[in-house]
């Protein structure tokens, strides 16, 4: 009785540790994303909506000149992503509104994003799926 009474002390012992590494190796992913993404957030189409129009957002495009000019977001602000660190000076009266970055398609790093982050401005916001997003979900968008 005594043997059983220890195999079962040692069984739960084991299952109390399974238990304790799957929660380490989770908060250790979750950690994992928040640090790679370095605090920006993704918002999708609809918040970017809310955001232009009721926060008055500044609509940041850091694709480059051809992108850009084939179709853009109304009023978008354009800094390609390669000249961000020299230009973003142009956005400082922007720091405490929020700026929603728009990328191709979600596929180039946040680099612009970071840039800006690392000089004090507060909101920094990815559109997820970028541009491409934008037209899957039929909003307006002005070639000039």
């Amino acid at each position: 009785m005594e043997s059983l009474l220890l195999q079962d002390h040692f069984l739960l012992r084991i299952e109390n540790l399974l238990f304790v590494i799957t929660a380490i190796v989770s908060g250790s992913l979750l950690l994992w994303s928040l640090v790679s993404q370095r605090g920006i957030k993704e918002i999708d189409t609809r918040e970017a909506v809310q955001l232009i129009n009721h926060q008055d957002a500044l609509i940041l495009d850091v694709r480059d000149d051809s992108e850009y000019a084939s179709g853009h977001l109304p009023n978008s602000k354009h800094i390609p992503s390669e000249k961000i660190e020299e230009r973003w000076t142009e956005l400082e009266k922007f720091k405490e509104k929020p700026i929603v970055m728009i990328y191709q398609g979600g596929i180039r790093s946040n680099r612009p994003s970071l840039v800006l982050k690392k000089n004090g401005f507060s909101q920094v916001l990815n559109l997820m799926g970028g541009i491409d997003a934008w037209k899957r979900a039929s909003l307006p968008i002005v070639k000039r």
